[in-house]
């Protein structure tokens, strides 16, 4: 399912989409260097193990965020593994009766120091965790203004 999220996102890209990368990654400014290419089927594997794992004991909020947090740390893809990523994560977050959520361009450096402080701080997704609940509250809210605003012009 991964693979073929990506080949959606990497759609014009036909040599590349849908498969993990060959080569080894440096993602400019990050606290963390993903792992060397012959590494990331083992890695993405694993991941997807410990995902099913905690998605039985820990809230989905915490699941998702700690799975997308590893998801880019590992950095699967020569290209797209943000947009690949968040469309998972929106995926996960859906599958489990929540709402999708946008991370706002606005938002981009608070999102950035939630891989920061994973990878080379706290090692857990608490920031990452928060921000999506944030997010899913401003979300429902939304979706509540709408709601009753559609009553509220509603025929009788």
């Amino acid at each position: 399912m991964i693979k073929n999220v990506h080949s959606l996102v990497l759609m014009n890209d036909a040599e590349n989409k849908g498969v993990y990368r060959r080569m080894p990654v440096q993602i400019v400014g990050a606290a963390h260097t993903p792992p060397q290419p012959y590494l990331v089927p083992v890695q993405m594997e694993q991941l997807l193990a410990n995902y099913e794992e905690q998605a039985g004991q820990r809230h989905t909020l915490e699941a998702v965020a700690d799975f997308h947090l590893r998801f880019e740390g590992i950095h699967p893809f020569i290209d797209g593994n943000g947009r690949t990523g968040r469309l998972l994560l929106n995926l996960e977050l859906m599958k489990a009766g929540l709402l999708p959520v946008n991370v706002k361009y606005a938002d981009r450096r608070r999102y950035y120091d939630c891989f920061d402080d994973f990878h080379a701080g706290s090692g857990t997704a608490d920031m990452l965790t928060a921000m999506i609940a944030e997010y899913e509250r401003e979300e429902l809210a939304r979706y509540i203004a709408m709601v009753k605003a559609a009553g509220e012009n509603a025929p009788e």
